[in-house]
């Protein structure tokens, strides 16, 4: 076999990596990110627990539509077919590229800056849609004991009060995100650990056999599995701020993903366990009222305090992730240099701003319509992920790869049969006002690249000069 040169089977150059080039923050010149400031390993579980999933609010959904058997099987069997997956890729894909930007740089990588821009315009746009409904489920879960926050002009001071409190909180570093995320997952999983200690003497087995497969309703029942098991990908956006990625994120998805498992399949198994079926009252906030008929009042208390605190985890991590693929982005030149402009916390300044305003921009619409537009532009995302990942194994065998999913480019390929036809599946049940509002967002991303290269030819806006990608050996033999 012939040897090649290290130089044709390296990923492409990383910016800013384990301290990189000095930045200027506001104010003085700092660091870029020292270790110091970096994530370890139990932070990064929490912070990719709270992208995914946050706890088992809203899971309840799960069990009206398709009974107990259904729901607890759901959530076996789901994660082989599209969280581990998922999480596989990102582990690949992230040590590869463990740089700011995540899969915006695999697809730039994969298919060109073009494909690249749309990947980070469609996943940052779902990102912040995502992150709309994170004040307005906080005051909800708090509205039954402070009536006063259920509308009107106090609950839309409280919904910016919240936005900028919690904004401040990503601008003073994402380590401090990241051990509060730690702080917020325990508390809001520590409750469904009790309930089910209490819950032990009412158990009765057969409960969790109930099934009525006539009367399933499969669009709620495979739209609730798929909104509580994805984003698995966009830890990848900040990998760049982790210590050692190349052996953190593989390790941190792994236990994120049996947090996340457990954190619903444990609870589903006390409520459907302990409490006679009515699959007509298992809805948003039901676990609650399980915690008063088994504990009792207080708590009920924790578990709605457990349910609104959570809400507060998701929305700095999703925050995180979404102002950090900007100043990735801004790094490879795909957005003007001002998106790389750092705090003097190592923060990425205006991405938080940037995201924060499209949040409050976006909280007006509808619970419904959110979910189903940022799962549209969700979708669209992961298949092009899904191509960078069969390209990038097809043309660049040879790369540097610290983690490598223990299958073949075919066996890779096969993989990845069952999560498209899960995408075809919920694209397919989108409804036409959906449809029409998320392929309007996308040909605005493919209006915005071409207006954002003229403005940089005329350079009327300074950007950062992108960084070559060298070669990885295209040619090299398959191993």
């Amino acid at each position: 076999m012939k040897l090649r040169s290290s130089a044709r089977t390296q990923p492409p150059i990383r910016m800013g990596e384990y301290g990189g080039p000095r930045y200027q923050g506001i104010g003085e010149e700092a660091p870029r990110v020292d270790r110091l400031h970096k994530v370890s390993i139990i932070p990064l579980v929490f912070l990719i627990f709270y992208e995914v999933s946050g706890g088992p609010f809203g899971i309840e959904d799960s069990v009206q539509a398709a009974g107990p058997l259904l729901a607890v099987l759901g959530f076996l069997v789901f994660p082989f077919i599209w969280s581990i997956p998922e999480a596989l890729i990102t582990a690949e894909l992230g040590t590869m590229f463990p740089e700011n930007g995540g899969y915006v740089v695999w697809v730039s990588s994969a298919l060109g800056p073009f494909w690249g821009f749309q990947q980070g315009w469609m996943k940052w746009l779902s990102g912040v849609i995502d992150n709309a409904l994170y004040p307005v489920l906080f005051l909800d879960y708090l509205k039954s004991g402070f009536p006063l926050l259920g509308g009107g002009f106090p609950r839309t001071v409280a919904v910016l009060a919240l936005t900028f409190a919690l904004t401040y909180l990503n601008y003073r570093g994402l380590a401090i995100v990241g051990w509060v995320a730690v702080l917020l997952g325990v508390f809001s999983l520590l409750p469904f650990v009790v309930m089910g200690l209490v819950a032990i003497p009412r158990i009765s087995p057969s409960r969790w056999l109930v099934v009525d497969i006539n009367n399933v309703d499969w669009s709620l029942y495979l739209n609730t599995l798929f909104w509580n098991l994805n984003y698995w990908d966009s830890i990848s956006t900040l990998a760049g701020e982790v210590d050692n990625p190349r052996r953190t994120l593989p390790k941190a998805l792994l236990y994120a993903l049996i947090l996340v498992v457990l954190g619903y399949l444990f609870p589903l198994l006390t409520g459907t366990g302990a409490i006679p079926l009515d699959r007509e009252i298992w809805t948003d906030g039901y676990f609650s009222d399980i915690a008063k008929v088994l504990g009792g009042v207080w708590l009920r208390w924790w578990i709605q305090g457990a349910a609104a605190f959570s809400n507060m985890g998701m929305f700095v991590t999703e925050m995180s992730s979404d102002s950090y693929q900007l100043l990735g982005m801004a790094e490879r030149g795909m957005l003007p240099e001002f998106f790389a402009t750092r705090s003097r916390y190592g923060t990425p300044l205006v991405g938080i701003l940037f995201s924060a305003s499209g949040v409050i921009l976006l909280s007006w619409m509808s619970f419904q319509e959110i979910v189903a537009a940022e799962n549209f532009l969700y979708c669209i995302g992961m298949l092009l992920e899904f191509v960078a990942f069969i390209k990038l194994r097809i043309e660049y065998p040879m790369a540097s790869r610290p983690y490598r999913i223990p299958l073949g480019t075919t066996g890779g390929i096969l993989m990845l049969i069952p999560p498209t036809i899960l995408i075809c599946v919920v694209l397919a049940l989108a409804s036409f006002r959906v449809l029409v509002v998320s392929i309007g967002a996308m040909l605005i991303g493919f209006i915005l690249e071409p207006c954002l290269k003229y403005v940089e030819r005329k350079r009327w806006v300074r950007f950062s000069i992108t960084p070559e990608l060298p070669d990885f050996g295209s040619e090299a033999p398959i191993g």
